[in-house]
């Protein structure tokens, strides 16, 4: 009843919150008070004091999550071959989500006709993107409470990945210390669900702010945006793992989805994949039959690096900047967008808004202005929460299809 409760309250901030900033853009941004307090002080302090309180949860979360799958797993042998499998099959879902979304949005071609080419680009300067080369030395960190405090995802997994192997290893020591970060991760579990209880007022006023500066004009160009990636959402969800899972695994995939059913509701109405993990867990274990050690390690693990519903966004959201700003983009930059996007959602953590922070890497790839952000953020939440429900859709359809083929796979639950 709670998430519920919570479900309705974020759907309704985002209501008022559009209708008021859309009445203040109308009648009220002559006045200083409501321009400059109002909108540029109030809205927007709320409005980033939410954010940046769910950006301080993504290293602890990736860091302790990781740690407790690859612990909880007990096998290195095991863990290589596990692993494996599910980068392989979490990198390739990725890939064919952001060329769904590729395709579908230069179909539709979403922002066409709104020129905000005049108002920042200009200003914009991308930074230089790092050599493959580079990308690969900087997977290991110099000092991981560096890459800790730096918000560097990629080489925090592989420390991560690395400190989990040693408490395997360790024993008896390393099953005491086990024990602390399970404690520690149903601790970040609860931190997650206190911001979520006060995630309406801050996307109430991210809505409000962006509706008055922009205006009604806003909804135009947003709603085949909304359209373009709530449809490629509904059919990578309900067509792309279904498919991967009657082909990889040969199980019914109308059995797969019926009970999934409350695992999506959970997700769409936290929009975290990480805040999901215990009941996808539980529904993976107890209705699915995928055995704990297989599910405690593709799970976490899922929640950290398999984000294509936050692909397709990218996908999307980068077609649509190119059209406002009115900058035409070659073949050879969507390849460039796929490849990205794809290595990106390694380091995308599964908490909310999250994603829009790595489309930023995208659209320095291809060289669009970050700005243009700003012109998604506030109808961004619903798309969050639906596109959560699909990454963790994938999350344990991975986990099926691989403890199917490790013999770890009780088909009589599954069945039930």
């Amino acid at each position: 009843m709670q998430l519920k409760n919570l479900t309705k309250q974020i759907l309704l901030a985002m209501l008022f919150g559009g209708i008021l900033g859309a009445i203040l853009n109308a009648f009220f941004m002559e006045n200083n008070f409501v321009r400059e307090v109002l909108v540029g002080d109030i809205f927007h302090v709320i409005g980033q004091i939410f954010i940046k309180s769910l950006k301080m949860l993504v290293v602890p979360l990736v860091f302790i999550s990781l740690i407790c799958g690859v612990a909880a797993l007990g096998d290195i042998k095991k863990l290589g071959r596990l692993g494996g499998k599910a980068l392989l099959f979490y990198l390739g879902t990725t890939a064919l989500a952001i060329t769904l979304a590729l395709s579908l949005a230069v179909i539709v071609a979403p922002g066409e006709g709104f020129d905000a080419s005049s108002t920042t680009v200009q200003e914009f300067s991308p930074k230089e993107s790092p050599s493959f080369a580079q990308t690969i030395i900087n997977l290991v960190p110099d000092n991981p409470v560096e890459a800790m405090a730096e918000g560097q995802m990629l080489p925090l997994i592989v420390f991560s990945l690395l400190f989990g192997i040693a408490i395997v290893m360790a024993g008896e020591s390393g099953k005491r210390v086990e024990q602390q970060f399970n404690d520690y991760n149903a601790i970040m579990m609860q931190l997650v669900v206190i911001l979520m209880m006060v995630a309406p007022f801050g996307v109430f006023c991210l809505i409000a702010k962006t509706f008055a500066l922009q205006g009604i004009e806003v909804i135009k160009p947003l709603i085949s945006y909304f359209l373009v990636v709530t449809a490629a959402l509904f059919i990578h969800g309900l067509v792309t793992y279904p498919v991967l899972l009657k082909v990889f695994s040969g199980l019914n995939v109308w059995t797969f989805l019926k009970k999934m059913r409350q695992v999506q509701v959970f997700a769409f109405s936290t929009a975290s994949s990480n805040a999901t993990i215990p009941v996808n867990i539980e529904n993976t274990e107890k209705e699915l039959g995928v055995d704990n050690s297989v599910a405690s390690f593709t799970i976490p693990l899922g929640a950290t690096i398999n984000m294509d519903g936050t692909a397709i966004m990218q996908g999307v959201a980068t077609v649509f900047i190119a059209n406002v700003y009115n900058i035409d983009l070659s073949m050879a930059d969507y390849l460039a967008v796929i490849l990205t996007a794809t290595l990106a959602s390694i380091g995308t953590a599964g908490v909310p808004g999250v994603g829009l922070i790595m489309l930023a890497m995208v659209l320095n790839q291809v060289g669009l202005p970050v700005e243009g952000i700003a012109l998604i953020i506030g109808v961004d939440r619903l798309l969050d929460m639906m596109r959560t429900a699909v990454n963790v859709t994938g999350d344990a359809a991975a986990t099926v299809i691989i403890a199917k083929s490790e013999g770890a796979l009780d088909q009589d639950i599954y069945n039930k």
